[in-house]
């Protein structure tokens, strides 16, 4: 493994890479399913009805060209092809490649970042031995800012999360103690 962290490379670059190979890869391997013939035809008097599938061109896209093999007898051919309905369809099977790829290698860079948080965060994490919890309100108010200057970003966000519920439950008791005043 000492050549992979001597040569440069990293995920990073190894993921467009990959990309571009499987777009070549899409791009070369032509999919005959990408145009097809869809015929809906109904019931007619005792046969069922049934939906047909062929590739065909756009210009070949019709019931008799689709249809096979024809249901009904030849002189009802044309009454039965009349209630058929005929759409050419055409999708990019290259286009729905390239976006699964696309999204599958969002979806592993984000699970790679969440493994990383998790393998980084008790690190980050680490607690000062040296300070202990503190026990009532009046204390924390005592203590000097010095403490907050050496903590690192996540403890001061969840430091002013701390101070915005110690008062927003100082608004609840005023609230409910006005409340009992004026009851």
């Amino acid at each position: 493994m000492s050549w992979w962290k001597g040569s440069g490379f990293s995920v990073v670059t190894l993921i467009p890479i990959i990309i571009i190979l499987g777009a070549v890869v899409v791009a070369e391997s032509k999919n005959y399913q990408d145009v097809r013939c869809k015929c809906i035809c109904p019931p007619y008097r005792n046969f069922s009805g049934n939906i047909y599938n062929r590739n065909v061109s756009q210009k070949d896209c019709n019931c008799l060209h689709v249809v096979d093999p024809m249901p009904v007898p030849g002189h009802d051919v044309e009454a039965y092809c009349l209630l058929c309905e005929c759409k050419y369809e055409e999708r990019s099977s290259n286009t729905i490649k390239v976006t699964i790829i696309l999204y599958l290698t969002v979806v592993g860079a984000l699970l790679l970042y969440m493994v990383f948080l998790l393998l980084v965060d008790p690190l980050i994490r680490k607690r000062d031995l040296y300070t202990q919890p503190l026990h009532n309100e009046e204390e924390a108010e005592e203590l000097p800012s010095a403490v907050d200057r050496n903590n690192t970003m996540l403890e001061r966000v969840e430091g002013a999360q701390q101070r915005w519920k110690k008062q927003v439950q100082e608004q609840r008791k005023t609230v409910f103690d006005r409340h009992k005043m004026l009851s």
